[in-house]
């Protein structure tokens, strides 16, 4: 398929995905109710739960699948690691650690992205820290650091759980295994959004040349550890935005970028703007599953988004010459 034909269908991919979270839900709506509850103003039931609770969620879960995907895009042209995702460097399990901690002292749910963002914070900071030496920056450094940096965070994440009471532990295991029913203040995040995928943009061509190795880049003459530090803070925010979305969401970032790759397209000025519009619209459909299949019980949308993800994977590595 030419790429400029699979951007379109992306394109009008991600609209209709958005508008089916909508219409889909505990409570049956008719197309014609959600677009009138979209256009008009006339205060009712219709328009109270599309505008409260369900534009909020969708609009969280597409920009929490777009950053996923963008992060692991971000972090494969970096370390040059087909198994690299967002969570390779540790930074979502100090995300977690502070998250999980504050719930089991049963604070409140901004109280708990707080503490989410200070742990993450420490993560990229020690992980940056100690992958520098006299003055140089090692990738490979960097991947130890952060593979044993998030082994410690899952021993940490682990004694949690088991010092958890039951009222707690369950709020503790959704939000391990992605959670978007907290999304609500979903702002910051669209900026990131915009803001990184503008940037990737104009750093389109230098990822290309980095994809190549760290020798050719320099010998075509690109700056490569502004660029590699610029894409480790990149793919830190990213992820962290996300995080604090959706809580540790699996095989988005993993999976979005090879999705696309399978599909023909490596040039990143192609590759970007279709894992953003790929990744949110998988996110956005995982959620919307989530909360109808088993309604009025929620699933984890961490579970949806690998029973939607890995046959789709599966499926065009078979075919795949």
């Amino acid at each position: 398929m030419p790429r400029f034909l699979l951007l379109a269908v992306l394109l009008m991919v991600a609209p209709l995905t958005l508008y089916a979270s909508l219409l889909y839900g505990s409570l049956d709506l008719t197309a014609a109710q959600v677009f009138n509850a979209l256009l008009a103003n006339t205060p009712g039931l219709e328009h109270d739960v599309i505008w409260q609770l369900r534009m909020p969620r969708s609009a969280g879960a597409f920009v929490c699948g777009a950053l996923l995907a963008l992060a692991g895009t971000y972090l494969q042209v970096l370390l040059r690691n087909p198994l690299a995702d967002p969570y390779i460097l540790g930074i979502s399990g100090g995300a977690a650690v502070g998250a999980l901690a504050t719930i089991l002292l049963g604070l409140s749910w901004g109280v708990v992205n707080i503490s989410a963002l200070l742990g993450a914070l420490a993560a990229i900071t020690v992980v940056f820290g100690l992958s520098i030496r006299s003055g140089s920056w090692n990738v490979h450094r960097l991947l130890l650091t952060g593979v044993v940096l998030s082994a410690g965070c899952s021993a940490l994440i682990s004694l949690l759980l088991v010092l958890a009471p039951a009222p707690e532990l369950r709020g503790m295991l959704f939000w391990l295994m992605g959670d978007l029913s907290h999304a609500e203040n979903i702002l910051p995040a669209l900026a990131l959004l915009l803001l990184l995928t503008a940037l990737s943009q104009w750093q389109a061509g230098s990822l290309n040349v980095l994809s190549l190795g760290q020798l050719k880049a320099k010998t075509l003459g690109v700056a490569v550890l502004p660029l590699q530090m610029g894409i480790y803070f990149c793919a830190a925010l990213a992820t962290v935005s996300a995080v604090m979305l959706g809580g540790t969401i699996g095989f988005v970032g993993l999976i979005i970028p090879h999705l696309v790759r399978l599909l023909g397209v490596t040039d990143h000025r192609w590759l970007l703007p279709m894992v953003v519009l790929l990744g949110g619209s998988l996110l956005t459909v995982a959620d919307t599953l989530s909360r109808t299949l088993w309604a009025p019980n929620q699933l984890p949308v961490g579970v949806l988004t690998a029973l939607l993800g890995v046959p789709a994977m599966l499926l065009l590595l078979s075919r795949k010459r």
